[in-house]
């Protein structure tokens, strides 16, 4: 093919960029992810991962780490996969699940998290026939065996979850099976509850995979296994019927007359209102702040204690009696809004930690806004605080979910972060496999990436920064300690010390340096930091977030092999080692990384990503633009990020040219050929649209 000059060039530097409205309709182009491309991505990243999964044996924890059984360090970066969209599926079909698993591998995925399993045929595994939920539908069953056969080849991983989404059925013996949904709550302690997890867990773990030969009880590429997901008790905790609150309440009692002396039971029964004989009734959510002290107290107790038994009996069981072989997780710190430092305590006893944490979730109604503007409530910083020394912690649920106008800045913000707090897994939430060759092209769900043209793309430069480690860990980690009693009043403080729920200890910490839990019962916190630095910069100096400009918010990640400009570029003409950005777009993602194993400045082949602005067609807002009104339809329409882009540092360099890729990572046109300018190299961005290109350097 000819090469072609960018049509931008060099008069394009003497040009004033005209202040455009911050989101003009009229710059929207389509632009559209293929998946099912046989042909080789230019942008393939599948480099990264090292099949066959499990190669190395079972993952273990060693010194706080994920390792493969030869003592490799191994990092996951993963999506969830569910179907929650029209016309997705969460098995695939076996046409179908080598083309997904490929299509993954490509982007640099090396960890599938199996969501959502136990939901009824067809979606789930559960056989919807019988008038029970104990029995697997043999066709999907087999669609689950073949699925992570076809992952497992590719180097692919997956996380097993047990209990998520189960409904129950009158033939389980279940009470109120028609009223409790998925059990939230419940499952922590109706026996007849936990006897049906144990039965599935049992059923699934025992299952042997005819396509790799294993029980997934044996299943190397079998990296994790999760007890619960999202799944919590607390004080002012209501069972959605009365059978079970009275059960619960039972408990309660009979706790009381085992752990409290006679006198402190007669004292919580008078701060009760009830009499000697008469049960003592479970605070209610709005008694909670003001609750006196033995009751409070009794009550806390009461459910650390609770949730301690059934996470240590369900531990023994699946490692004892099933015999896991992997690291078990318990459930996920998933709600910021209090403290979670009561069931940190319970479940930091097992293997690994487990966070989840949304930019502005669509179940609030809010207008969305950059997080780049907003360090301190940034996900990085909510999802920091749950973090254990001497444990992994894992990241199995995050997103930006759409629409957001701003979330290009999601997925690198979280991967720089997740490096620099060197943390062990992030799972975005979710991929959602689509069940038709021909399905509409366009973003159907506000968590699914899989058809996001900025998002997808983002993935693979993702997985260069965080599977590859191109961030230094936080030289200096901050470690918190608390007492007994701060873990129990945390619940008390108000959302306002949200999220880490510990007074004197400022979010700006989790940007500044690393930051974990040290111990739940040691003494208590003090003698933090006072005063925020401006701009928040790194101790390693590769990340540096600033928010004193009028425009906006600007994070700069300047590393060997990766270097990036994400939020208000324009308004920050803040030059790095070799990248320098001079965009007509207001908002920009820019991640540039070498795909070799070495410096940009030495590097032959680099992926560019530029993502600004996603929506469907004919999407329209509310006037507050706090959702849509109207979710648009086919094909997805991006904000092309234009302007040029200078490239500085490229030792050697003879030529440099880009090639613009299409959603399956094909060349679209002629490669962009860069102009020189001095040492420098010029290039220009917009034309043809694109969210990636591949960029060459010839060198002598």
């Amino acid at each position: 093919m000819n090469e072609r000059v960018g049509r931008v060039g060099l008069a394009f530097l003497a040009l004033a960029i005209p202040v455009a409205a911050e989101w003009d309709d009229s710059l929207l182009r389509p632009f559209v992810i293929h998946h099912r491309s046989a042909a080789p991505s230019r942008a393939d990243v599948s480099f990264l991962l090292d099949p066959p999964a499990g190669k190395e044996g079972f993952i273990q924890v060693r010194n706080g780490r994920f390792t493969t059984a030869a003592g490799r360090r191994i990092r996951f970066w993963g999506v969830n996969v569910t179907d929650w969209s029209k016309g997705s599926v969460m098995l695939p079909s076996k046409q179908d699940a080598p083309v997904w698993a490929a299509a993954l591998s490509r982007f640099g995925v090396n960890l599938v998290r199996l969501h959502f399993l136990d939901l009824f045929a067809p979606r789930g595994l559960i056989d919807g026939a019988p008038e029970d939920s104990r029995s697997f539908d043999a066709a999907q069953l087999d669609r689950l065996d073949f699925w992570v056969a076809e992952l497992k080849k590719r180097g692919i991983y997956v996380n097993l979850n047990l209990n998520v989404g189960r409904s129950y059925k009158r033939g389980d013996g279940v009470a109120d099976y028609d009223k409790i949904r998925w059990a939230k709550g419940l499952v922590l302690f109706n026996p007849r509850l936990i006897e049906l997890q144990k039965e599935y867990a049992r059923q699934i773990l025992t299952h042997r995979n005819p396509y790799t030969g294993n029980e997934y009880r044996h299943e190397p590429a079998v990296a994790l296994v999760e007890i619960l997901n999202e799944n919590a008790l607390y004080a002012g905790f209501r069972a959605p019927t009365p059978y079970y609150d009275e059960q619960l309440t039972r408990l309660y009692n009979a706790w009381l007359e085992k752990h409290r002396a006679p006198e402190e039971r007669a004292a919580i029964r008078q701060q009760a209102g009830v009499a000697e004989g008469e049960p003592v009734p479970r605070l209610k959510a709005p008694e909670v702040a003001a609750a006196p002290k033995e009751r409070f107290e009794a009550e806390m107790a009461f459910f650390m204690e609770l949730e301690d038994r059934f996470y240590q009996d369900m531990y023994r069981y699946l490692r004892e009696t099933v015999g896991v072989r992997v690291p078990i997780v318990a459930t996920a710190d998933h709600s910021h809004s209090g403290s979670s430092y009561p069931m940190l305590a319970t479940i930091s006893k097992l293997d690994v930690l487990d966070g989840h944490a949304y930019w502005q979730h669509p179940g609030t109604r809010s207008p969305k806004t950059p997080m780049v503007n907003d360090p301190l409530n940034s996900t990085v910083v909510r999802l920091a605080r749950t973090a254990v020394a001497g444990k992994p912690y894992t990241v199995s649920e995050t997103n930006h979910p759409f629409p957001n106008d701003y979330a290009a800045e999601g997925i690198p913000i979280l991967a720089a972060y997740g490096g620099f707090q060197d943390w062990d897994a992030i799972v975005m939430y979710t991929f959602e496999p689509k069940l038709a060759a021909d399905a509409p092209a366009y973003v159907g769900d506000p968590f699914d990436i899989s058809l996001d043209p900025v998002r997808m793309p983002q993935m693979a430069s993702g997985a260069l920064m965080f599977l590859r480690a191109d961030l230094r860990p936080a030289r200096k980690t901050i470690t918190r300690t608390y007492s007994t009693e701060q873990v129990i009043y945390s619940r008390r403080l108000p959302r306002s010390k949200q999220p880490f729920f510990t007074p004197g200890f400022p979010p700006w910490i989790a940007l500044r340096h690393a930051v974990r839990i040290g111990s739940f019962d040691g003494p208590p916190n003090s003698g933090f930091f006072a005063s925020r630095p401006t701009p928040l910069v790194s101790d390693t100096q590769e990340l540096v977030w600033d928010t004193s400009g009028e425009g906006g918010g600007l994070l700069t990640v300047q590393t060997d092999r990766t270097e990036a400009l994400i939020g208000f570029v324009r308004e920050h003409p803040r030059p790095l080692r070799h990248l320098v950005a001079n965009l007509r777009n207001r908002f920009a993602a820019l991640v540039l990384s070498c795909l070799e194993p070495r410096a940009i400045a030495e590097c032959g082949k680099l992926l560019l990503t530029a993502g600004s602005r996603v929506a469907n067609t004919g999407m329209t807002w509310d006037a507050d633009r706090t959702r849509a009104t109207n979710w648009g339809g086919p094909p997805t329409l991006v904000e092309p990020v234009t302007g040029s882009l200078t490239l500085r540092g490229l030792r050697r360099a003879r030529s440099v040219r880009a090639w613009a890729l299409d959603g399956a990572g094909q060349p679209i046109a002629d490669p962009i050929r860069a102009i020189r300018s001095g040492p420098d190299w010029i290039l220009s961005l917009g034309d043809p649209v694109t969210t990636w290109y591949v960029v060459e350097v010839s060198r002598p």
